[in-house]
């Protein structure tokens, strides 16, 4: 039967409005409002129609309801600036990425999620708390997305024309997922993993209110900070006035961007103000505020790599692709950079 909300679900991930697509589809905006609200159901020549210019197989508007991410769960940044279409077409493409997760967890076991909630502590008490709880000491993290995934977070990317957006996060069932831009330098990348971090543990499923976004994204801030570059460790590296070179070497031991390695020297005033700004107009002269010339490798998934290419069991992005009746080009925005593109 046809199933009006996959209808709504397929237009918004495609940042598409009734008006728009009833111009690529042939179909009267009349008729598509009345086949969102459920008034009616589409011909089979409608279907056919609907079908190619959403760019998915006609059986996608007959499976069961997909729950939509609500806005307020999201830990969204910039996208509260931005239109409601854009900011839906996220959301849907996140709903659809959490099913393709559903159709990983029918095939496989997936960890077991353990991060904790601690939502009334300062973000650096929490940040060693998480490391404490994880055996973590206070070494550089090897890898990030990694740790995240034993640690049960789902990591997916997002679709790589949302370049304005870094990422977010929330829970659904009690399972945590992050979504990154996989566009980003490998150092914003875990930056922004940790930030996420940051917010699961320091938010949990709060809502999202846009009233209290900055307090929240300042906290979420400081944790990625102190869980990347531990307060106890960086000030037993004598770093007191860095200069340029001893900082790109600190930026490479703690995986992280050198803008944000010159930021946390600040932030434990072993940078003065006057060093502080020196540097960073140093940096940005070099190239290092939108990109890290001499980084690191960006960080890939394991989870993913294992589900799509273990030697007993395996999906496929065919095989995902036909279980969600959408284009195999589509499932591989889901994972785009975070396994081979052959997958």
């Amino acid at each position: 039967m046809f199933n009006a909300s996959r209808l709504r679900l397929a237009r918004q991930r495609l940042g598409l409005t009734l008006t728009k697509l009833a111009e690529q589809s042939g179909v009267s905006l009349r008729s598509l409002t009345n086949y969102e609200n459920d008034r009616q159901p589409p011909s089979e020549e409608s279907l056919a129609k609907l079908a190619l210019a959403l760019s998915v197989s006609r059986a996608f508007f007959e499976g069961d309801s997909i729950e939509p991410v609500p806005v307020a769960a999201a830990s969204f940044r910039k996208l509260s600036k931005t239109t409601a279409t854009r900011r839906d077409a996220v959301l849907a493409n996140a709903a659809l990425t959490l099913a393709f997760f559903d159709a990983i967890e029918q095939r496989f076991n997936l960890p077991d999620p353990d991060i904790p909630s601690l939502d009334k502590l300062e973000p650096g008490q929490a940040a060693d708390l998480v490391r404490h709880r994880w055996n973590l000491g206070d070494r550089p993290i090897p890898n990030l997305l990694h740790l995240l995934e034993s640690k049960g977070v789902r990591i997916a990317a997002l679709r790589h024309e949302y370049s304005d957006i870094d990422a977010f996060c929330f829970w659904r069932d009690a399972v945590p997922f992050v979504f990154l831009n996989t566009a980003k330098s490998a150092e914003r990348q875990r930056f922004d993993a940790a930030h996420e971090l940051g917010h699961l543990v320091l938010h949990g499923e709060d809502e999202m209110e846009p009233s209290t976004s900055k307090v929240r994204e300042a906290e979420a801030n400081a944790f990625a900070a102190n869980f990347l570059m531990p307060r106890s460790a960086v000030l037993t590296h004598s770093m007191r006035g860095a200069g340029l070179e001893r900082i790109l070497v600190a930026r490479s031991f703690w995986k992280v961007s050198a803008m944000a390695m010159t930021h946390r020297l600040h932030e434990l005033e072993l940078l003065t103000p006057w060093q502080y700004r020196s540097m960073c107009i140093s940096l940005s002269d070099q190239g290092y505020r939108t990109t890290e010339p001499g980084g690191i490798v960006p960080e890939t998934s394991q989870l993913l790599r294992k589900v799509m290419y273990g030697r007993a069991a395996r999906l496929t992005i065919k095989d995902a692709a036909s279980d969600l009746n959408l284009d195999a080009r589509d499932v591989r925005e889901f994972v785009h950079n975070l396994v081979p593109i052959s997958a």
